[in-house]
């Protein structure tokens, strides 16, 4: 599973890079490097066609051929695992690599740890089928399929193994760990060999072990983790909200889905056109893919505008409602990293003005958005903080940035104790487990002894 998981996620960052390229530059290559802006395209203006042409294939593809592919991913592998008794068609894989391939590579605002997921899990599923053998056995090669993915795609091998844990084992023993742990490191080395040792945003000023936050600064991530907690809350209903929208207006999937990826279009050729006039930044499409440059330039400290980082999230937001809600096929990991990283810069910016001798630059509350962002939607706290130390490699604001996860997480169950992929089961009358629970009976779960 882990060398499956581990090609896989180098065979499915080429689609992108193919499709990116071809689309949007006119020529073919998959070389694609999603932490450096797209160069303005030759089609000018006609670059709104460009998610338009992207839409018409997704839409194809999943109504065609596999429709659990439509949307972010996870979900359906959660349901495959306590409602399908670990069964997930092997169709599946080949469309959700093809159509999240091609909704990222077009321009939609989505990211590509859930399609991954959903691609590891279910060549451990299918292989879980060729091989005779109980659910409860088919469920570990499903987290251990996901859990491998995702640390292939992000050189994050502990927050991998985290996110099976969190997420998708539907229990944790010595050798439910020890299997997707194995499956977990195998993928990480694999997807090393191909993508290097750096950390996901390699930003050499971040990785430092030294000094650390002052008390004095805890008490601005603290209200930092209770606005992005609002902003989890908004970002998990709105999706669902306009895919409600979506299903209201007339028309069928193609025409749907091709109305919400020209507004996408449209709000990327903005930014392309007026945030240089506009707002003194450089003009770029900034919420298109999954906006991993964007979130580099944060990092560095060459966004710094705090209007624009503002208007760079709420954009963010509401591109990537259009996205999932009209129909595409991707994650929504990157999406509220991006979201995370220019709330929490612009907060950063905004408390700097206000305590000018705070210790504490916007990069380092955009770690702490990022991470919040991420736990506050999934309610995955310590696969989010984790994750997102293993991306940036910055152990300075440790305390401040779990403080941050624990009070956005807290906010949003608060609000709605659904996370953005348990709602869309909700949704469908299914009950998923938040959280392993330890058997407290007298004998095994099973009701067996001994």
């Amino acid at each position: 599973m882990g060398v499956i998981a581990g090609l896989g996620a180098v065979v499915f960052r080429d689609l992108i890079g193919a499709f990116h390229n071809l689309l949007f530059l006119g020529h073919f290559s998959a070389h694609y490097d999603a932490n450096v802006h797209t160069p303005a395209s030759p089609w000018g203006a006609w670059v709104v066609a460009v998610p338009v042409l992207g839409a018409m294939g997704v839409a194809f593809l999943v109504k065609t051929f596999a429709p659990e592919a439509k949307g972010h991913g996870v979900p359906e592998v959660m349901d495959a695992i306590y409602y399908n008794e670990g069964r997930i068609r092997p169709v599946v894989a080949v469309v959700k690599s093809l159509a999240s391939a091609l909704s990222i590579g077009s321009g939609g605002a989505v990211g590509r740890e859930g399609p991954i997921i959903q691609i590891g899990s279910a060549f451990g599923s299918t292989l879980g089928q060729w091989i005779p053998m109980p659910p409860r056995q088919r469920a570990i090669l499903i987290a251990a399929g996901g859990g491998a993915g995702i640390s292939a795609t992000f050189n994050t091998p502990l927050g991998g193994i985290l996110f099976a844990v969190e997420l998708l084992l539907p229990y944790v023993s010595t050798s439910s760990l020890f299997f997707v742990g194995l499956a977990t490191v195998t993928a990480t080395c694999i997807g090393r060999a191909f993508f290097g040792m750096f950390p996901a945003f390699n930003v050499p000023a971040l990785a430092s072990v030294e000094g650390g936050t002052a008390v004095t600064a805890l008490p601005w991530f603290m209200m930092l983790g209770l606005g992005l907690g609002l902003v989890a809350w908004l970002t998990t209903r709105g999706i669902y909200w306009f895919e409600d929208w979506f299903d209201r207006m007339p028309g069928n999937y193609y025409t749907r889905h091709v109305t919400g990826m020209l507004l996408a279009g449209l709000m990327m050729l903005g930014f392309m056109s007026f945030s240089s006039p506009w707002f003194g930044q450089p003009n770029h499409y900034y919420i298109e893919g999954v906006g991993y440059a964007g979130i580099m330039d944060v990092l560095r400290g060459n966004l710094t505008a705090v209007v624009f980082l503002f208007l760079l999230g709420f954009g963010k937001l509401l591109a990537t409602c259009l996205t999932l809600g009209s129909g595409a096929s991707g994650g929504v990991f990157s999406p509220c990293l991006f979201i995370g990283a220019t709330l929490g810069a612009g907060w950063g910016g905004l408390v700097n003005q206000i305590v000018p001798g705070l210790a504490v630059t916007p990069p380092g509350f955009a770690i702490a958005g990022m991470a919040a962002m991420v736990g506050g939607t999934t309610g995955a706290v310590l696969t989010a903080t984790v994750m997102v130390f293993e991306m940036t490699r910055d152990y300075t604001v440790v305390l401040p940035v779990l403080l941050t996860v624990l009070l956005a997480c807290s906010v949003r169950q608060r609000l709605m104790p659904a996370t953005i992929y348990t709602l869309k089961l909700l949704r469908r009358g299914h009950v998923v487990p938040q959280g392993l629970q330890a058997w407290m009976g007298g004998g095994r779960p099973d009701g067996s002894v001994g």
